[in-house]
């Protein structure tokens, strides 16, 4: 983890900016059928619980909107995240970008310093995050030295510009694959909360939850035919259609808008 020291009075405007990753998906909200919280919300939660403890609280904006590459979160998130005068910018974008056969990392890389750079200019705090290690995962595995790449990237932006930085590559629990959702690209609830805890933790803070990186317990081994079938049954449901939407040129998040586009108070 790269860390930061918290204002003496907590961060008081959070604006986070990303894709389906910060949106939220696939953390479901058992208040709100059909919609998401993720790590960006419980984040501004416990955030806003630090700022009462001043007598303050926290304003909070997600911009982030599913299969968004790099270029919409800097070129259309970021100036309307900076219009409203945030103290604290979490971004984290990219991950889209490295699935095309065609991705420049360094390329990007410099296209999020650039970012990064606008936003410390403002005298707002960063949060930045690496990708997960796709070691195991199915369809990722085989762009896993790009995910390296961009990683290194990462760290090396957050050092030079005071950054803090969500170390995911290194989080032990996200090689489980029972804090992923069915679809084995986003996290579930519980590795939604953990990514919130690390961010938290990053930010400078000690959560009540100190075991957020610590491992589950072991699973029940599964048998070769049940692993296929469940191999087989994810590519029908989840693979085919990401390639449709590639081949067509459409995105998961065609027409859709930020689910929190201004900065409200939280509860």
């Amino acid at each position: 983890m790269q860390f930061l020291t918290p204002p003496e009075q907590g961060w008081r405007r959070y604006v986070a900016i990303g894709d389906s990753f910060t949106e939220g998906m696939n953390d479901e909200d058992p208040q709100r059928p059909g919609e998401f919280v993720g790590w960006a919300d419980r984040l501004a939660a416990m955030l806003h619980q630090e700022s009462r403890q001043s007598g303050n609280g926290l304003e909070y904006a997600n911009l982030a909107i599913r299969g968004r590459k790099l270029a919409d979160v800097v070129e259309r998130q970021l100036p309307d995240a900076l219009s409203l005068q945030p103290d604290l910018v979490s971004m984290v974008g990219g991950g889209n970008d490295i699935l095309r056969p065609r991705a420049d990392i360094e390329a990007l890389a410099e296209r999020l310093e650039k970012a990064v750079i606008r936003i410390r200019a403002t005298g707002a705090d960063v949060l930045l995050a690496t990708p997960t290690d796709p070691r195991d995962a199915p369809l990722l595995r085989a762009v896993r030295g790009r995910h390296a790449t961009y990683t290194a990237c990462l760290w090396s932006i957050a050092r030079r510009h005071g950054c803090a930085l969500v170390d995911q590559w290194g989080m032990r629990v996200l090689g489980d694959w029972r804090v992923w959702s069915e679809d084995r690209i986003h996290m579930n609830s519980e590795g939604h909360r953990r990514v919130a805890l690390a961010a938290f933790t990053a930010l400078g803070y000690s959560p009540e939850d100190a075991a957020w990186d610590d491992p589950l317990p072991p699973a029940p081994p599964l048998a070769r035919a049940e692993r296929l079938r469940g191999d087989r049954a994810w590519a029908k449901t989840f693979v085919v259609p990401w390639v449709g939407r590639r081949l067509t040129g459409r995105s998961s998040g065609d027409g859709r808008s930020a689910k929190r586009p201004g900065l409200l108070p939280l509860p």
